[in-house]
């Protein structure tokens, strides 16, 4: 919401107008055409809000509901509602433009306007107007509203008859220069999804898309069913999808039917080329794309040619951005000199820093929020990388505790026996701990095979003694009274970082402060793949060892995480030339033959004997050979 420029006469100051005992302020909300709300602050600053005008275009509106809205915030107030009168009246009738036959302009509660909203079925527009402010219990709610006010708003059909892509399909894609009012952050927001008009078309395209998609069994689906973590990155460019169609292309009915315009596809895909994204960002979307177009497809009508022949132009689409935004070429000299790599032996050498220092602070200054959270991050640390071959950071997020007893909190998982990833103590005496990772990026590849080891001593001792009473005040600091997290990290809010970019974060600024580079955990893999494939390797595990745990195999090393293969192939090959060359000059001087003259006089020619038959065969002049010339 901001703040919208008035015009009224000597009153008003950038969207204010003030009286004795209110001051009130002109907002607007984004819904598909032009809509008010009043904000009114009295002098102990509590918001009270009235929602006086929604549609500049209704006619006539629901009358029962809105006399039946009053009944019921009377009913539930006991007829106790403040009324507003005199100039704090005149002010929000002049400033909402509402008439002046207004009957009621009262003031009531957030929780008793919400509650007789509901009760009234009022539309879902005027509901969800107030989401906003609900965790607000103070709130107050102004009455103030015209009779017209309810009127029923036309919504799109959720399933139309007719279905049928926008033809022709576009041949090249449009010019797209970034508007001034860019933002990265251009998706669909949940705040402003709440005060769409259509959200409830939306919520159900969104959920028969979800369940297309995600359903073990759906055979008029193309593949097996998404994972819950394809299905978050794919609502997410649904997301992005309409929120660019909403902000820049001023489409006030943002649903699933947008994906039906290749005109809208196409002008998405220059606006991402524009914005500089990435071919790959720019191929999942499209993934994502042919994934709606084949629901679509799937439902009633959906047998219109146009649809074969979108998958086919989103498939060249997409080859076509792939040929044409080739994926970066980084190396480790590139990434060092704009800050974003360390190499193993520094990394290695600052967590290992970090451990030290975190058990000295901890004897030193005993068990307080600050020694355990600097113990958490360096247990977190080192089970990112220096202790074990780099695992995955979703199988670091997912760990769970040893004091966890709950069924696996897996969101995909179907096996009633499984313990998820768990961080488990097989013994005290000696202190052994074990990893069990049954859920990684391949365990469907690899016939469901756990991912198990046990864990170092050095890095055991550490994580017990984090798991003791340093976890046990962090949760205490955090309100989390018990082992309410049951994740072995967490946030700085005493939640498991369930989000792949809330780890990410936490992890930079915690190598930043300890004199590191803002380098991305999963960086990690490449700098500890860099390292065992470089020609300076120091002994260490098996390749094909570390792949394992690593979660993939030697070959990926090659193909993605081993950023200098080629360049490092190739100037071996250019090193091995040298000695090939010795080795080929060696050889020729060994088999070099034997030049000694003949003491024979052949008409003044000297022969060449040869001192290997078999491989020379002799020379002799012309004279030498009789020809008969008869």
């Amino acid at each position: 919401m901001q703040a919208l420029p008035l015009t009224q006469s000597g009153i008003q100051q950038r969207g204010l107008m003030s009286s004795s005992e209110y001051t009130f302020k002109l907002v607007q909300v984004c819904l598909p055409e032009p809509s008010k709300l009043v904000v009114m602050c009295d002098k102990r600053k509590r918001q009270c809000v009235c929602l006086c005008q929604v549609y500049k275009s209704c006619l006539d509106g629901l009358l029962p509901n809105y006399q039946a809205f009053y009944r019921v915030c009377s009913r539930l107030t006991k007829h106790q509602s403040t009324l507003l009168s005199g100039q704090d009246k005149q002010l929000l009738v002049a400033l909402a433009g509402m008439d002046v036959s207004v009957p009621h302009v009262a003031v009531v509660s957030l929780a008793v306007c919400c509650r007789a909203l509901k009760l009234c079925k009022v539309p879902a527009a005027v509901l969800h107007a107030f989401d906003d402010i609900r965790l607000k219990p103070a709130s107050q709610v102004v009455l103030g509203l015209p009779e017209h006010i309810l009127a029923a708003h036309a919504q799109p059909s959720p399933n139309p008859v007719q279905l049928q892509m926008t033809t022709p399909f576009p041949v090249t894609l449009p010019e797209c220069a970034l508007p001034a009012d860019f933002k990265k952050q251009h998706g669909l927001l949940a705040k402003l999804h709440k005060h769409l008009v259509h959200r409830a078309v939306l919520a159900q395209h969104m959920g028969e898309f979800k369940s297309f998609s995600t359903s073990p069994f759906q055979l008029n689906r193309k593949g097996i069913a998404h994972s819950s973590r394809t299905w978050q990155n794919s609502e997410k460019h649904v997301y992005l999808f309409l929120g660019y169609c909403h902000h820049y292309q001023q489409v006030s009915q943002p649903t699933l039917q947008l994906f039906l315009s290749s005109p809208l596809i196409a002008q998405f895909v220059s606006f991402h080329i524009a914005a500089g994204h990435s071919q790959l960002y720019i191929r999942n979307f499209l993934s994502c794309a042919k994934c709606v177009l084949r629901w679509w497809q799937s439902k009633p009508g959906g047998n219109h040619p146009s649809f074969v022949a979108g998958l086919e132009w989103l498939q060249t689409l997409g080859l076509q951005v792939a040929d044409q935004l080739p994926r970066p070429s980084k190396d480790p000299k590139g990434l060092a000199d704009i800050g974003k790599w360390m190499c193993a032996a520094d990394l290695v050498h600052t967590i290992h820093g970090a451990e030290q220092q975190s058990q000295a602070q901890m004897q030193q200054q005993g068990v307080t929020v600050e020694t355990s959270r600097d113990m958490h991050d360096a247990a977190l640390a080192a089970m990112i990388f220096s202790h074990l071959p780099p695992v995955r950071l979703s199988c670091i997020r997912s760990l769970v505790g040893p004091a966890y007893l709950g069924p696996c909190l897996h969101p995909d998982c179907k096996e009633p026996s499984c313990e998820g990833n768990r961080l488990s103590i097989m013994s005290e005496s000696p202190l052994l701990m074990r990893i069990s990772l049954p859920h990684h990026k391949n365990a469907r590849k690899w016939g469901k095979a756990v991912i198990e080891f046990d864990v170092p001593s050095d890095l055991a001792q550490l994580l017990h003694t984090y798991l003791g009473a340093p976890r046990k005040a962090l949760l205490e600091h955090h309100l989390l009274i018990g082992d309410a997290c049951p994740y072995v990290f967490m946030d700085m809010h005493g939640r498991g970082f369930v989000a792949a970019a809330v780890l990410t974060l936490y992890w930079q600024k915690w190598l930043v402060s300890r004199g590191g580079v803002p380098m991305n955990p999963s960086m990690c893999r490449q700098v500890f793949v860099d390292e065992r494939q470089s020609d300076s390797a120091t002994a260490g595990p098996s390749n094909q060892g570390a792949a394992m745990v690593m979660g993939h195999s030697v070959k990926q090393w090659d193909k993605w995480y081993d950023m200098q293969y080629h360049p490092r192939l190739a100037q071996n090959a250019v090193d091995g030339m040298q000695s090939w060359r010795a080795a080929m000059l060696q050889s020729h001087t060994l088999a070099a033959p034997d030049l000694t003259l003949s003491t024979a006089l052949h008409c003044g020619h000297v022969l060449v004997s040869d001192y290997e038959e078999s491989r020379y065969q002799s020379r002799c002049c012309d004279s030498d050979i009789d020809i008969d010339l008869d």
